[in-house]
């Protein structure tokens, strides 16, 4: 792509790291599903490219253009979310740290603090992250990193990112951002200051419920070069075949956003007007507490919706009910899925300060007819 010329979201998750192949002349970048290459003479390595660990061209495609989408330097790709989020850890933190985490983090976030990180010493607070007073009351000396999801899952709880970075900050910490619930096409938190931004590409970026990822995406060409190192040597890396794939989600973000956003609007708004709800969880309801902050760093309100009900009871029906909302885990598909966050996505929480509602259920809105959606969650509410 031309450098000089500033272009648009669209145009980087088409055009972005994916060239027309030199050889062919394909215009989608080849899967290039090979563990090692030839190189020119001892040492001399054609395009960079030795073993696929360390790297690979359609990864590198991928990698490319999630750099360019979300305004970093250094983009990288990785096998699942968590595996990005335990290279970024091990990365920045050693034992003795300290990190700040939202108290409605994602069960698998949490899982691996408590589980994995604390018993190598690295120690954590969970803190209203909507709270900036409480963030800066939890910052310690030892305070390395700070943690935050915005849209929060599944409590859809809203942080004040460039507010949150500047506490880090002046406390010398790192503040990493998980971006999934918004996407980079919603949402650019290293405009706003962060540090990281981390992704579950498996979620929008993919987009089609067919490929598991993760993704780190930095400001700093150094931790980018850090962060490398600890991909290479720790070895979750993307397969060719997961990059592709991922890559091709990329290619219609844009509009897919476009329609989870006006779907889940118009499901939030039903919702918020059935007897049998008793509380709508969505940053784009004028009542919602980060309503304000969303509008001001979000281009719009995700896909993503929670309502709670008169029980635990309730709630588990409604997911037994539905027939174009599928009962399953994980989130921004094409298709419309249901879940009960405490028994299924954040049953690890459970216990924790981190346990959610039991009354809860979380909706990750599809793009399908809208009106379709509405009605199969009025029958299951009856």
């Amino acid at each position: 792509m031309d450098n000089d010329v500033h272009h648009g979201f669209e145009t980087l998750a088409i055009h972005a790291g994916q060239e027309a192949d030199p050889t062919t002349g394909a215009v989608v970048p080849p899967i290039y599903q090979v563990s090692t290459y030839k190189q020119d003479g001892v040492g001399g390595l054609r395009g960079g490219y030795e073993y696929s660990r360390s790297a690979n061209p359609t990864r590198t495609a991928l990698e490319t253009c999630l750099a360019e989408i979300e305004g970093g330097v250094r983009g990288l790709a990785f096998a699942s979310g968590l595996a990005a989020e335990d290279a970024l850890l091990r990365t920045v933190l050693k034992p003795g740290d300290h990190v700040v985490i939202p108290n409605d983090a994602y069960g698998g976030t949490y899982r691996l603090f408590a589980k994995v990180a604390e018993p190598w010493g690295v120690t954590f607070d969970p803190v209203p992250l909507n709270d900036v007073a409480a963030l800066r009351a939890a910052i310690r000396p030892e305070t390395k990193l700070v943690w935050i999801e915005t849209p929060t899952n599944p409590l859809l709880g809203i942080a004040d990112i460039a507010a949150l970075a500047s506490v880090a900050h002046d406390a010398g910490a790192l503040l990493a951002v998980d971006n999934t619930f918004a996407s980079p096409y919603l949402q650019q938190p290293l405009a706003l200051g962060a540090d990281v931004v981390v992704h579950s590409t498996t979620k929008y970026i993919g987009g089609h419920s067919d490929v598991v990822g993760g993704a780190l995406i930095v400001a700093d060409p150094g931790l980018g070069e850090r962060l490398t190192f600890h991909q290479n040597a720790m070895g979750a890396v993307a397969g060719p075949f997961d990059a592709w794939l991922t890559l091709r989600g990329i290619k219609t973000l844009a509009v897919r956003m476009d329609r989870h956003c006006a779907n889940a609007e118009a499901v939030a708004g039903m919702l918020s007007r059935h007897p049998a709800v008793t509380e709508v969880l969505y940053p784009g309801l004028p009542g919602h507490p980060g309503h304000d902050t969303a509008a001001k760093q979000m281009k719009a309100f995700g896909g993503m919706v929670s309502f709670r009900m008169a029980s635990e009871e309730a709630a588990v029906r409604v997911c037994e009910r539905t027939k174009l909302f599928t009962l399953g885990e994980s989130l921004g598909g094409v298709e419309s899925l249901i879940e009960h966050p405490g028994r299924m996505t954040h049953a690890s929480a459970v216990g924790s300060p981190l346990e959610v509602p039991g009354d809860l259920v979380r909706l990750s809105v599809g793009i399908e007819n809208v009106d379709d959606l509405l009605r199969d969650l009025d029958r299951a509410l009856a």
